[in-house]
């Protein structure tokens, strides 16, 4: 900042002397210091544009401590976290510890609480070693809170990077934690992050004979919201049991609007590394449908897609287990054909240009798609008509209506631009 303002200052003393010091020599004393003032109005006026100008830094839910502690005093916490709920390098466990905050558990959804368990992989039960707190696992066993587990709790936070797609269980598992406090009269904190693809909403509207945890309510797969917003959704449109209404509070971010480009400070999955593939993963997850590779056991998962029997394509990798990323990746060892994705431009839409393309260079098209693949795009049809030979544009215009409709719903529930 201080830097900024000695260039300010130097442009308009600059433009000033030139501008003035011919007319200055010859005027008044009272000229003099009207042409002062004039300069130094100039310099004020330019600094304070540049000020306005700059960029502020988005505060998340979790940075607010001012707004957050004093809901918790004198009341037994619970979390629903992992490993990218972090005010700064600090995670937010620590730091409510540190605040003498009661803590009685940490619920842990996907991947784990640190954030190190493959995709799919059960999560268990524990206790984590660094904090000594009981680990509660909701991607095991059972996917909602018990009774039981809520008996000595008043309060829960959740706090967890999502990436905005709809097959990203994060936002299943905010479910379920609502759906378990309204039963019990809990209170849920909703510590409110970006949307890395909050700034287009697109995909196929799901068909609720779909449903699984992939897939749990009837938005599109980039539904263009904050996890904030789309509890208030969960809770608006009535999609919990018995169209239960849990209490929820939501801290919103200061300085942010979804059209921010916002670069994630720590990948929010093993698999999801950079940005590009966050930009990717809502149109080359739905490989997971298929067949092929999506690059799980290379280090560009998601970005790299192949088979063992797209021979002529010119791209190759190899799957291989990598712990901490991936274990016994589909096609390990073996040399899979296909696309790099890495230096792709990624446009603010669902892309089936690749699944198209793939479908038709694929050998025995009758192995490429599996069952799970309705289940990610949440549509029976999008699968026939690929097989169909129809264009991306053909397959869109049958999904746009319920998307526009979708659209209309949302801005209820929008808490930012």
């Amino acid at each position: 900042m201080i830097g900024s303002f000695k260039k300010i200052v130097g442009k308009a003393l600059s433009y000033s002397l030139r501008a003035f010091v011919p007319s200055w020599q010859k005027s008044s004393p009272q000229s003099h210091k009207g042409t002062k003032r004039f300069v130094l109005c100039l310099i004020l006026f330019l600094y304070f544009f540049q000020l306005h100008a700059q960029p502020k830094t988005i505060l998340t839910g979790a940075a607010q401590l001012d707004l957050l502690l004093p809901k918790l005093n004198s009341q037994r916490i619970a979390l629903l976290v992992n490993h990218t709920s972090t005010i700064g390098k600090t995670h937010l466990v620590d730091t409510l510890l540190s605040e003498g905050i009661t803590i009685q558990k940490i619920f842990s959804p996907e991947h784990g609480f640190r954030g190190t368990a493959d995709a799919g992989e059960t999560v268990k039960d524990g206790i984590d070693s660094k904090t000594q707190l009981p680990l509660v696992s909701l991607y095991g066993s059972h996917k909602k809170p018990t009774p039981e587990q809520l008996a000595d709790v008043d309060v829960v936070i959740f706090d967890i990077q999502d990436v905005g797609a709809r097959f990203y269980t994060y936002i299943g598992s905010m479910h379920y934690l609502m759906e378990a406090c309204a039963e019990q009269k809990k209170k849920v904190i909703i510590l409110d992050r970006p949307n890395p693809n909050g700034s287009y909403v697109d995909g196929p509207v799901l068909d609720m004979s779909l449903k699984s945890f992939v897939g749990m309510h009837p938005v599109p797969i980039t539904h263009g919201m904050t996890v904030g917003e789309y509890a208030q959704m969960i809770n608006g449109q009535g999609w919990l049991e018995g169209k239960a209404k849990c209490e929820i509070e939501v801290i919103k971010m200061k300085n942010y609007h979804h059209s921010m480009k916002y670069p994630l400070p720590i990948k929010p999955s093993p698999n999801i590394p950079n940005n590009q593939t966050v930009a990717l993963y809502p149109s080359t997850c739905l490989f997971e449908g298929t067949s092929l590779s999506v690059g799980r056991g290379t280090k560009h998962p998601f970005e790299w897609i192949g088979h063992p029997d797209l021979k002529n394509q010119p791209f190759q990798f190899t799957p291989v287990s990598i712990e901490g990323m991936a274990k016994n990746p589909p096609h390990e060892n073996k040399i899979c054909y296909g696309i790099n994705l890495e230096n792709e431009k990624v446009k603010k839409e669902i892309s089936l240009k690749h699944l198209l393309q793939l479908y038709q260079r694929f050998p025995d098209k009758e192995k490429f798609f599996i069952p799970f693949f309705d289940k990610l795009i949440g549509n029976k049809n999008v699968r026939e008509q690929i097989k169909k030979g129809m264009t991306e544009t053909q397959i869109k215009a049958t999904w746009k209506k319920e998307l526009e409709e979708y659209k209309k719903m949302r801005l209820k529930y929008l808490l930012y631009d």
